[in-house]
């Protein structure tokens, strides 16, 4: 009865691990948005197998254990057959596991026949598996791991605008496949952080996050201006050329000018190799990169195909993972800053600290239930680790050794920029201000309108809004449109250029006042209204004046509006200084009221694009992708990101790629803009 009973509670547990392991899988993979570190994930999967192992007659064919990767993504473009596995790494996590594996290559020689082995240790650089195939030398198809069995994703348009990915070969042998990691340096990270940060948008919490993202978004633009990279590790597959060893290969691939692993070693005793692991573990501050470990893997490419592979891992390699780095430190103030939307940032400072190759003295505190849960007093010792190696957090507070007189922090009802109250948002654990017009606030609500996901205008950027600003020129959105007036003047500071250039600038602002209300309520910077949310509310209520008087009842029926966006809103415009703001931008010649709102809203058939989806495609002769989907919209159409059998029109333009070949496969109608406007027109 006592043996039942234990299966029965290992059993259990085996339910409860795979459930949450698939849960982590999918917000790795599948959503680019993990909640656990590499660490603690990777205890997860030591568990799991540790029990299989150890009942192996529980193992199931759905288990994590016996999966690769996760699944393609269907949104993100066509999907594409895997010529070659693209097989994750058996993890190792000790001295003596790396000298198991090498025994065990070794003892491949007498079983097998294979050659006295010969090992290579690399970097295992913390990204996204890609496979490049090249066609008489010249690239074809870029295709993500998907679930590295069967079937990833096409993204070639969006690899073409990496600068590490070679388009064509010096030499043209008939086939090449090759598989690297898409990363992004620590830099290109920080700035495109910075980016998101300023025009409102959710922040990426690592490298290996944002560079999964930006390689799967559908506007290769986006792509290009985030910076990514990429290191190729694997020869997959070659015809019309003939490799004897993966360093062959990778000396190959050098001369064609094609970015490879750099800094691996050559190994052939199980000394060797832990040496060079440790070596590279050593080196890690000095990568302007993220590394989660090392890769050690057999050099001979013939004895590779010897040993073979399981369905999940090569036989033939092994990947030893660092363990994650944490340090103890001294908390000597939390600061408080105030961003774009008013929200309050506690921030702890400490006592600088190496950790993982960078100096660390700051570490966010998210809010104040994040600082309650923890019990974070200035003067504790905290323990700091980086999250995805790369964002400082406080992991815990070493309270025995608290010192006497520490008091618990909460954060000030006032806003520390401006001195207005400050108050918690309904449902959410944010404290923001309630001034509009806070100086803190001021810069980045400014840089925020003006940018190409509010009202997109072109020449004011960062540098010329702090110019602006501080020089006394602008002080709400509202004073934008009156510059016009200083046209000498700014030429005469050169804060928006030279002649030419402020006069670029001018133009810009004032052909923004033809802009659709939408991009008007989106530039407002009201918590919880981005393009798409501002989009329906403008389809809803028709202009912003109406929107202007409507009650949180009336706006939580709005589609994309839920009760803490109505209540935001409704807040907003009952404050008479946000009013006096509309009013402003009315009176100075903004649009307030769309032309086609109450047909677009009520779905009127008499629009000339009723009922259809459209997708857009390629590069427009006049129209950005982003303005044609507006002009979609404006006569009654639906713009859908992705074709599919219930796409009624493909709108395209110059290189169109993947999706007009779906398009023509599923004999979906395409038409270029000369034809929509056509349409549109009759």
């Amino acid at each position: 009865m006592e043996a039942m009973k234990d299966i029965k509670e290992i059993k259990s547990e085996l339910a409860a691990l795979r459930k949450e392991i698939r849960y982590h899988n999918n917000r790795y993979y599948n959503m680019d948005e993990p909640e656990i570190s590499d660490y603690e994930y990777d205890q997860l999967m030591l568990r799991l197998k540790a029990i299989e192992k150890e009942y192996p007659e529980l193992i199931t064919d759905d288990s994590p254990t016996q999966k690769v990767g996760g699944t393609a993504k269907r949104e993100a473009g066509v999907l594409v057959a895997h010529d070659v596995p693209m097989l994750s790494l058996e993890d190792v996590f000790s001295e003596g596991e790396v000298r198991d594996f090498v025994a065990r290559i070794e003892g491949y020689v007498a079983e097998l026949g294979i050659s006295q082995p010969e090992f290579v240790v690399e970097e295992k650089i913390d990204g996204l598996s890609l496979a490049l195939r090249y066609e008489n030398g010249e690239l074809v198809t870029a295709v993500t791991r998907g679930d590295g069995v069967t079937m990833g994703e096409d993204v070639t348009g969006n690899a073409r605008v990496i600068d590490d990915v070679v388009a064509s070969l010096k030499e043209k042998p008939e086939y090449l496949e090759i598989r690297g990691e898409v990363y992004m340096t620590r830099s290109a990270f920080e700035r495109t952080n910075d980016r998101q940060e300023l025009l409102g948008l959710k922040q990426f919490a690592n490298p290996r996050n944002c560079a999964a993202g930006t390689l799967r978004q559908l506007d290769s633009r986006v792509t290009a201006e985030r910076h990514l990279s990429l290191f190729i590790f694997n020869l997959q597959a070659v015809r019309g050329r003939e490799f004897s060893t993966h360093t062959e290969a990778y000396e190959f691939m050098k001369q064609q000018g094609i970015t490879v692993i750099h800094g691996y070693r050559i190994c052939r005793t199980a000394d060797e190799v832990w040496e060079a692991i440790q070596a590279i573990g050593a080196s890690r501050s000095e990568l302007p990169y993220d590394i989660d470990g090392a890769v050690v893997k057999l050099n001979n490419l013939a004895d590779r195909e010897i040993i073979g592979a399981t369905a999940k891992v090569p036989r033939w390699a092994v990947a030893y993972k660092y363990p994650p780095e944490e340090k103890e430190t001294v908390v000597r103030e939390i600061e408080l800053s105030v961003g774009r939307t008013g929200r309050i940032a506690p921030t702890a400072v400490f006592d600088t600290i190496q950790l993982c190759g960078t100096k660390v003295n700051r570490a966010t505190l998210h809010n104040q239930d994040f600082i309650d849960q923890l019990d974070i007093r200035i003067g504790d010792t905290v323990r700091v680790y980086k999250s995805g190696e790369i964002i400082p957090k406080i992991r815990s507070v070493a309270k025995e050794k608290r010192p006497a007189g520490a008091v618990p922090f909460r954060i000030s009802g006032t806003c520390p920029a401006c001195g207005s109250p400050v108050s918690r948002e309904p449902g959410t654990a944010d404290i923001r201000c309630a001034n509009p017009v806070c100086p803190a606030q001021r810069e980045r609500h400014i840089m925020y309108f003006c940018s190409r996901e509010a009202m997109d205008i072109k020449g004011i950027g960062e540098s010329a809004v702090v110019g602006l600003v501080s020089g006394g020129y602008v002080n709400t959105v509202a004073d934008l449109f009156r510059l016009n007036e200083k046209r000498e003047e700014l030429i005469e500071r050169g804060i928006l250029g030279k002649e030419k250039g402020t006069d670029k600038a001018l133009a810009a602002i004032e052909k923004a006042k033809d802009n659709e209300p939408w991009r008007l309520l989106t530039g407002l910077g009201i918590t919880g209204i981005g393009k798409t949310t501002a989009k329906s509310v403008m389809k809803h209520f028709g202009d912003i004046r109406s929107l202007m008087d409507a009650t949180e009842e009336t706006l939580a029926e709005v589609k994309d509006i839920g009760e803490i966006t109505a209540a935001a809103m409704a807040e907003y415009f009952r404050r008479p200084e946000s009013r006096r703001l509309v009013d402003e931008l009315g009176e100075l010649g903004l649009k307030l009221e769309g032309e086609k709102k109450a047909a677009a809203a009520d779905g009127d058939s008499s629009l000339p694009l009723s009922g259809m989806t459209f997708v857009i495609t390629g590069k427009l002769p006049t129209m950005s992708r982003d303005e044609a989907a507006d002009y979609i919209e404006a006569n009654g159409g639906k713009v859908s990101g992705s074709v599919s059998k219930k796409t009624s029109i493909l709108l395209a333009g110059e290189d169109a790629g993947s999706k007009l070949t779906k398009a023509q496969t599923l004999g979906v109608k395409i038409i270029d803009e000369a034809e929509l406007r056509s349409m549109c027109e009759q």
